[in-house]
């Protein structure tokens, strides 16, 4: 259960993968399997969670994350960042920590403080925000399925 939610949250990082249906059938499976209140409370919290990124989803504007220069490595590095910031500071840390992967990320990649912060800008205009959005998401289920399995 828990590789089909980490791989779901690696999907969000890779176009073309459906990451966020993989961790809601991952919440689906979980709920048939445990048949308890709280199973299902949680896949009714999650399908709540990503129905509203979604539509956090359709209000931003499109934008092309190749036209930044981000390459696989910058959304490892994010996802990698995210994940991090997640445990260190619950929930909200996966913001900061998403952006400073990018940061990183340049900064080995430019070399310099001011092109790096530059380029994390022009990643997280392009398309970092959406991808945030999406894994901010699919964070917030995981780590509610973890605590409601260590809580029992």
């Amino acid at each position: 259960m828990g590789g089909v939610i980490a791989f779901g949250l690696a999907g969000v990082l890779v176009p073309g993968v459906p990451g966020r249906w993989l961790v809601w059938a991952a919440m689906l499976w979980w709920a048939l399997h445990e048949q308890s209140g709280a199973a299902w409370a949680l896949l009714v919290g999650s399908t709540a969670v990503l129905l509203l990124a979604q539509v956090v989803l359709w209000l931003m504007p499109t934008r092309r994350i190749r036209e930044s220069g981000a390459t696989g490595r910058t959304a490892a590095f994010a996802g990698a960042g995210a994940v991090v910031g997640f445990v260190v500071l619950p929930v909200i840390g996966a913001i900061p920590g998403f952006v400073g992967g990018i940061y990183l990320c340049e900064r080995r990649r430019l070399g310099g403080h001011g092109q790096a912060k530059a380029a994390t800008r022009q990643v997280m205009r392009a398309a970092g925000a959406s991808v945030l959005v999406e894994l901010f998401g699919c964070l917030l289920i995981a780590g509610a399925w973890l605590g409601t399995v260590i809580a029992g």
